[in-house]
């Protein structure tokens, strides 16, 4: 990923979805907060109720292939933890990168706007 780093402390999780906008659409929820840094930040979960490791597993890696996908169309310098939602299982990952392209993208930049400055030196 180009402008990515892995988010993976679980205090940046929780005040990501303390502090931080969220959208929630069928297939997953993305929560974004701006970081101050010249680089993204991404988190992904998919909990038990997802299914069994194979099927979080591919939640994920359906969900890492759609933003690395559309990263550059992404403002730099935000947090984005992405929750995966059980229909995402049931799909295939042309369809949630089609979904990601259409609506997600547009959301997180919307959000990234919201924030007070266009997000700069919210931390």
């Amino acid at each position: 990923m180009l402008y990515t780093e892995i988010l993976n402390e679980n205090r940046d999780f929780l005040t990501l979805y303390k502090k931080g906008r969220y959208s929630a659409s069928r297939y997953s929820v993305i929560y974004v907060r701006p970081n101050g840094r010249s680089f993204n930040r991404l988190g992904i979960t998919a909990g038990k109720k997802i299914g069994n490791a194979v099927h979080r597993n591919r939640a994920k890696r359906i969900i890492r292939l759609a933003y690395r996908q559309y990263e550059v169309d992404i403002p730099v310098g935000i947090d984005i933890v992405i929750v995966a939602r059980e229909p995402i299982c049931s799909i295939k990952s042309q369809e949630y990168c089609g979904y990601m392209e259409k609506h997600g993208v547009k959301e997180i930049q919307k959000m990234f706007r919201s924030f007070p400055a266009g997000g700069k030196n919210n931390r």
